[in-house]
C-alpha cells in the first residue's frame, strides 16, 4: 500500500491518495498522519481517494477499526468530515462506511469525485 497526503490550502481540505491493499493498521498510520496535518493547519475536511485501493479486512476487523482504532486514538479528529472516493465496482469499503457512521464518524462513500467535493463544500 502507498499513500500520499496533500493539504489543499486554497480550498481548506486534505487530499489522500491510497493505492494497493488496505488493512486497518496501514489505514490508521495514514489517518493519524493526515489528521495531524489537518490539526496543524486547522482543516477538518478530508477527501480520501481509494479508487486504486482495496480493503482486505474482515467484517470483524472493519468493526474494530471504526469502534476501537478510530475512536481510541487521540490524534483522530472525530468531528472531521470525510468523503471517500471509490471505484463504482469496488464494494470492499462499503461496510467500513456503515460501521464508521454507526460509530459517530462523518464518513461518506462516493464513486463520483464532483459529488464528493460538493459534499465537502470544496467544489
Amino acid at each position: 500500500m502507498a499513500c500520499t497526503i496533500t493539504p489543499v490550502i486554497e480550498k481548506q481540505y486534505i487530499y489522500m491518495k491510497v493505492t494497493g491493499e488496505v488493512d486497518r493498521h496501514s489505514a490508521m498510520i495514514n489517518n493519524i498522519q493526515a489528521h495531524r496535518i489537518g490539526k496543524e493547519l486547522g482543516i477538518k475536511k478530508y477527501l480520501v481517494d481509494l479508487t486504486e485501493a482495496r480493503n482486505t479486512e474482515s467484517i470483524s476487523d472493519n468493526y474494530q477499526f471504526a469502534y476501537n482504532d478510530m475512536q481510541g486514538t487521540p490524534d483522530i479528529d472525530r468531528s472531521a468530515m470525510v468523503a471517500i472516493l471509490v471505484s463504482p465496482e469496488d464494494h470492499s469499503h462499503d461496510f467500513v462506511e456503515t460501521v464508521s457512521r454507526n460509530a459517530g464518524l462523518n464518513i461518506t462513500l462516493f464513486s463520483d469525485r464532483q459529488l464528493a467535493e460538493r459534499h465537502l463544500g470544496i467544489a
